[in-house]
């Protein structure tokens, strides 16, 4: 799978299932789907598609991520992808990830 699709899949992921999931206790906790990390700072799906991708920053690392332990599913696997400025922002704010400019997805900063 290529890192575009993967971080693509992880997004559709978080899109339909939401960005938390129950605790046991009834709570929720933060759900570790979608997050990427860039230059100390971790960024979470946007789903906006009106960005321009600039120029490549340097490499993303794509979480590794189990929701939910024991229930057999396999985890995403902790993968890297190219990280490409956001024309108008700052990348302190986003990034946009994947194989080249025209194929990266909007990631805003988690907070």
């Amino acid at each position: 799978m290529t890192r575009a699709r993967l971080v693509m899949t992880v997004a559709v992921l978080v899109a339909a299932a939401g960005c938390t999931a129950d605790t046991a206790d009834g709570g929720s906790a933060a759900s570790c789907a979608g997050v990427v990390s860039f230059e100390g700072r971790r960024y979470l799906p946007s789903g906006r598609t009106d960005f321009t991708a600039g120029e490549r920053l340097g490499t993303a690392t794509v979480a590794a991520c189990d929701d939910t332990p024991g229930d057999g599913e396999v985890a995403v696997p902790e993968d890297t992808t190219a990280a490409y400025a956001v024309e108008g922002r700052d990348r302190a704010e986003a990034v946009a990830v994947g194989d080249t400019p025209a194929e990266a997805r909007l990631m805003e900063v988690q907070r």
